[in-house]
Parts: structure tokens; C-alpha cells; sequence
């Protein structure tokens, strides 16, 4: 009886996001893509150090789909370390792809160059690869590009709604068919995909999504025919098939960095499994991701707003986080909030970088409603209403803004008809 083969698990890297970053003087990176980078190799030494078989990376190696040299040239001295491990099955995701049909994803020069040990997994279909403690079956369902799994499908005249669902349907029967051809193995299986399931719970990658999703439902996966399935695309991991008796483990691995506050609360890294035809053990490894952290504080009747807010910094351990400050104040605290000393104090506390430092300023009633609107003029009627929305200061004026022209606008019309 052959030894479990070792699998590491990961997906969703998006080298090249730098929102909350500096420079970073050693590498002359963004400080957010050194952080990613240091995650990738965290994970690679973890990798070693347990002998891995076979690493599935499930798609999202960019953030963009065009990423400039220097990131590819660090994402190749990755994939270099983990090629020498064992052998690499590299999905593409919808970043990965290119704006375009006719041009290459951005990990596409791989296959081109047939880097040993390395399978580009752009097309549907299974493998059997070969690994140190044996072989594995491996079914490849990519990103779902509308305009190829649908091929000569008449569409026209068909509503948005209409193409989903046969987008839909085409990705069960594909997946179906990897199913077919991996149950005529009897070797350990494994499903790899990058799409959404539906009823998983999502992250951020709404905010930086490429293209449309169309889910699949969680039936289609959590298929007996395999053993593990290696998912990719939503930032959040979680198993799918947790306490399910009779289904394989369905389990998106997350990303292994967090992208925004979105993802202050999640836990970041990668899955580590031993899989055997019909058994598989598996757990979450845990990465420590840079912290993102939002402190709350409610200064409104406070005698010393800024001390309040200094001790609060000082109650927190911030070294080398992300945070941001929301202050609730009034128009009289606001005044007594030295906002300088505040930003000193994070400093201080050895924070990465300073998102925000939000001040959301409690109008009295008296200004909400502007008093007698009698007299007032559009825009300072305006004004008041949108006061009375406690709208974000920098909202406030942009709206402030479109409504002048508005009003030149039909003030000049009113003119010309009169």
C-alpha cells in the first residue's frame, strides 16, 4: 500500500496590490507586495520542510492581467522553488487571463517554455501525474470564459439572464465529464477549479473582480468520485462539505494576504492535504498576514478627545499593522481633537501604514434642519439635507458640486426661456 500523497494547496496570491503600502527601501517594491511575496515563501519553506508530492496553486497569480516584469520575475522565482519540490499544477483564474482571446494569460509562458514540472491548467480536462509517493489523478476546470465554453451556442437575442444559465449549465456538464474521466482511475483524485460555488461566503475579490460570475451549485463538486477538490477565486476559506458525511472535502484555501478591511477578521493561508483513494486528511495552515485594524471610539461628550483617542491607540498592540481611526465627535469635540498628536501616537505605535483617520461629526438638530428654510437658497437647503444624512464629509461636496451645475444649468435655461 502506497504512503498519502502530500498536497499543498493555495490560490489567489494577486501579486501587485499595493493599496496600504510604502516603499520598501530593500527591494524597492511596495510594502503590500513584499508582504504578499513573504507569504509565498513562508508557504514554500512549510512545503519543503513536510516533503510535499504535489502542489495545486488554483489561479490568481497577478492582480492585473498585464503585471509588470519585476512581479512576474518574483512570482518565477517562486514557482522555480516550488517546481523543485514536486510537480505544479498552475489553474488559471480570471486574473490570470487576458483581456483579450487571442493573447496569452499572464502564466501562459510556462507552458510556452515547457518548464519541467509544470502543467498550465487552461483548458478542461484530467491528467494522471506522477508523483514521488505515486500517481494522482488531477481534473483542470479553469475560470469559465463565456465565448469558449459555449463555443457555436446561438446566443443572440438571448438576455444576459439567459446566457448565464447556459453558461451555467455547459460548466456542470464539463465538470461532469472531468468526473467521468478520473472515476476510471483507481488512484487518488483531485478536482481543481476557480469559480464560485454557490452559497460560499465571499470576501473581497468583489471589489477587484474581473469579469461576471456565473455559480456552480454545491452539488456538482461535492461529487464522491473525488477525493479533494482544490478550490480558487474566493478570498474567505472555508470547506464547503464540513460534517457532511459521503463528499469529498470542497475547499477554497483564501487568499494568503489581506486585501482590504473587508478581510480585517479573516484568517489567511493555505491547505496542506494527504490524500488517498477514498481518505483524505487535510488541515489549514495559517499564515501571520500583515493586521488591518479598525479602531472605533465615541468622543461625542468627551472632555479631552484627543487623550481619549491617544489611549486608546496605547491600549492596542499595532506594531506593523494597517489601521484606520473612526472618531465619532461632535462640532465641539471635533474642535478640541488635535488630529497631529493622533497621527504622532500611531506612529509611534509602530504602525505600517495609517488608512484613515475618519471623523464622523454629529450635526445638532438645529443645523440638520437649517432652522427657518425660509429665505435659504437651493444649495444651502441642499447643504442642510445632506448634513442631515451624515454623509462623509469629501461625499458631501461632490454632491455639493454636481447640484451647482445642475441648478447653472436650469437657472441659464429658465433665462433663454424667459
Amino acid at each position: 500500500m502506497t504512503d498519502p500523497i502530500r498536497v499543498l494547496h493555495f490560490a489567489d496570491i494577486h501579486i501587485g496590490m499595493e493599496n496600504y503600502g510604502r516603499s520598501d527601501p530593500k527591494t524597492g517594491l511596495s510594502s503590500r507586495v513584499v508582504d504578499f511575496l513573504q507569504r509565498m515563501d513562508e508557504m514554500i519553506d512549510y512545503a519543503s520542510e513536510n516533503d510535499v508530492d504535489l502542489t495545486i496553486f488554483a489561479g490568481d497569480a497577478f492582480k492585473t492581467r498585464a503585471p509588470n516584469p519585476t512581479f512576474q520575475r518574483e512570482f518565477a522565482w517562486r514557482v522555480r522553488d516550488l517546481i523543485q519540490l514536486a510537480p505544479l499544477v498552475m489553474l488559471v483564474g480570471n486574473h490570470d487571463l487576458s483581456p483579450t482571446v487571442l493573447k496569452a494569460s499572464s502564466i501562459e509562458i510556462y507552458d510556452t517554455l515547457a518548464v519541467p514540472n509544470v502543467w498550465v491548467a487552461d483548458n478542461y480536462e484530467t491528467r494522471v501525474v506522477e508523483t514521488k509517493r505515486g500517481a494522482v489523478v488531477v481534473g483542470a476546470a479553469p475560470y469559465p470564459i463565456r465565448s469558449r465554453i459555449l463555443e457555436e451556442s446561438e446566443t443572440s437575442g438571448l438576455t444576459i439572464a439567459d446566457i448565464d444559465l447556459q453558461v451555467q449549465k455547459r460548466l456542470t456538464q464539463l465538470i461532469e465529464t472531468l468526473a467521468e474521466e478520473a472515476n476510471q482511475y483507481d488512484l487518488p483524485r483531485i478536482l481543481t477549479g476557480h469559480f464560485t460555488v454557490s452559497g460560499a461566503l465571499e470576501g473581497s475579490e468583489r471589489g477587484i473582480m474581473l469579469g461576471r460570475d456565473v455559480p456552480v451549485l454545491p452539488s456538482v463538486v461535492a461529487d464522491p468520485r473525488w477525493d479533494y477538490v482544490a478550490l480558487g477565486h474566493i478570498h474567505k476559506f472555508q470547506n464547503l462539505t464540513a460534517n457532511r458525511d459521503g463528499a469529498p472535502p470542497v475547499v477554497y484555501s483564501g487568499s494568503m494576504e489581506r486585501i482590504d478591511f473587508g478581510e480585517e477578521g479573516d484568517t489567511k493561508g493555505f491547505c496542506w492535504a494527504e490524500i488517498e483513494r477514498g481518505k483524505t486528511n487535510w488541515r489549514f495552515v495559517p499564515l501571520k498576514a500583515r493586521p488591518f485594524i479598525t479602531l472605533n471610539a465615541d468622543l461625542r461628550e468627551s472632555e479631552d478627545p484627543t487623550q481619549e483617542t491617544v489611549d486608546l491607540i496605547d491600549e492596542h498592540h499595532l506594531e506593523g499593522a494597517v489601521v484606520r481611526l473612526i472618531l465619532q465627535l461632535t462640532n465641539e469635540t471635533e474642535a478640541r481633537l488635535n488630529e497631529g498628536i493622533v497621527r504622532d501616537a500611531l506612529r509611534q505605535a509602530g504602525v505600517s501604514y495609517i488608512a484613515a483617520v475618519r471623523k464622523e461629526v454629529e450635526q445638532p438638530a438645529r443645523a440638520r434642519l437649517g432652522g427657518n428654510p425660509e429665505g435659504l437658497t437651493d444649495m444651502e437647503l441642499l447643504e442642510r439635507y445632506l448634513i442631515s444624512l451624515q454623509l462623509a464629509p469629501e461625499r458631501q461636496e461632490k454632491l455639493m458640486g454636481e447640484a451647482e451645475a445642475i441648478f447653472e444649468q436650469s437657472a441659464a435655461q429658465d433665462g433663454v426661456l424667459s
